[in-house]
């Protein structure tokens, strides 16, 4: 890990909620509920803390899943098997040094253990994000689709990355 950071699960629920809602519109808005629910279910749910607390979080969750997201739901009509990246979010005084990276290479590692052979997300085409969008493609990540939701007041990339590299 990065010096002065650590990987860990999950337990404060209140930061999370509060970067999450700083980002809300790359991710979607969480309640509680909602993140307890996610959380509970998932594949890997992880944070990065360092010395000034919460840096980065991601919630990931496999095709057994029983989540109503229609991002998730276009991967499981698909694919049989695989892993979805529902959420990462750096907090944005802690970007540059890697966090979500060393995220991704955790839930890559876990993954392939697991005999996961796809890692799964979506990225926003509109609103656009141009820093996810090179991120994931830094880390070999390529559009297999694409969908306007939530009406067409949003389109998305569907992005997928094989855990064997």
């Amino acid at each position: 890990m990065i010096s002065g950071f650590s990987i860990g699960p999950i337990d404060d629920l209140e930061s999370v909620l509060t970067l999450n809602a700083a980002h809300a519109a790359e991710t979607s808005h969480l309640d509680e509920a909602s993140l307890r629910a996610l959380v509970a279910q998932a594949f890997l749910a992880a944070t990065v803390t360092g010395p000034d607390g919460l840096a980065a979080f991601l919630i990931a969750l496999d095709q057994d899943a029983n989540y109503a997201s229609p991002n998730f739901r276009w991967f499981q009509a698909r694919f049989p098997r695989f892993v979805y990246v529902d959420r990462i979010v750096t907090a944005p005084a802690q970007r540059g040094r890697g966090l979500a990276r060393a995220l991704y290479v955790e839930l890559f590692a876990r993954a392939a253990e697991s005999g996961h052979d796809r890692i799964a997300c979506e990225v926003n085409r509109l609103p656009p994000n141009p820093n996810s969008d090179a991120f994931h493609a830094a880390l070999g990540f390529s559009e297999v689709g694409t969908a306007e939701i939530h009406g067409g007041a949003k389109t998305v990339r569907y992005l997928l990355r094989e855990t064997a590299r």
